[in-house]
C-alpha cells in the first residue's frame, strides 16, 4: 500500500540530500525530459513545494552514474547498482531563480550506448 503525504516533510534547505519519494516531493513534481538526443532517457524533476530538484536516468546499465547540480549550490550523484534506472537525492534550489544541470555518465567499458549526456534547466523552463 502506498501512502501519499499532504505536504512535503522537508521544504527548502531541509530537502537537500534527501530521497524525494520519502519526503513527499514527487506529489507536485514536474519533469523535463528532452524528446530527442536523449539516449539515457535522462530527466530533471522539480518540486516547487519542496524547492528542490533531482535527476533520474531511465535507460542506463549497472555502473552508470546520474548527477544533478545547482549552479552555486550542491551536487548529488547516484550509481545504478542493478536494473536500468536510478534517481539522485535532492538538491535545494530555493523559491526564486535557479539553474541546474543533470548528467548521465556511462560506466567505462559498460554496456550503455551513450558516453556522457547532459540537460540544463532553470525556473523558466517549460516543466511538464
Amino acid at each position: 500500500m502506498k501512502y501519499f503525504l499532504d505536504e512535503p516533510t522537508c521544504p527548502g534547505e531541509a530537502c537537500g540530500g534527501k530521497n524525494p519519494q520519502n519526503q513527499g516531493c514527487t506529489e507536485d513534481a514536474r519533469t523535463l525530459e528532452p524528446a530527442g538526443g536523449n539516449p539515457a532517457l535522462l530527466q530533471l524533476r522539480y518540486s516547487e513545494e519542496c524547492q528542490a530538484v533531482w535527476a533520474r536516468i531511465e535507460r542506463g546499465n549497472p555502473g552508470d552514474v546520474v548527477t544533478v547540480e545547482a549552479a552555486g549550490g550542491a551536487k548529488r550523484s547516484a550509481e545504478i547498482e542493478y536494473g536500468d534506472d536510478k534517481f539522485t537525492s535532492m538538491v535545494r534550489v530555493g523559491g526564486g531563480e535557479f539553474r541546474v544541470t543533470a548528467c548521465a555518465v556511462s560506466k567505462t567499458g559498460g554496456k550503455s550506448t551513450y558516453r556522457h549526456s547532459c540537460i540544463r534547466a532553470s525556473e523558466a523552463t517549460a516543466w511538464r
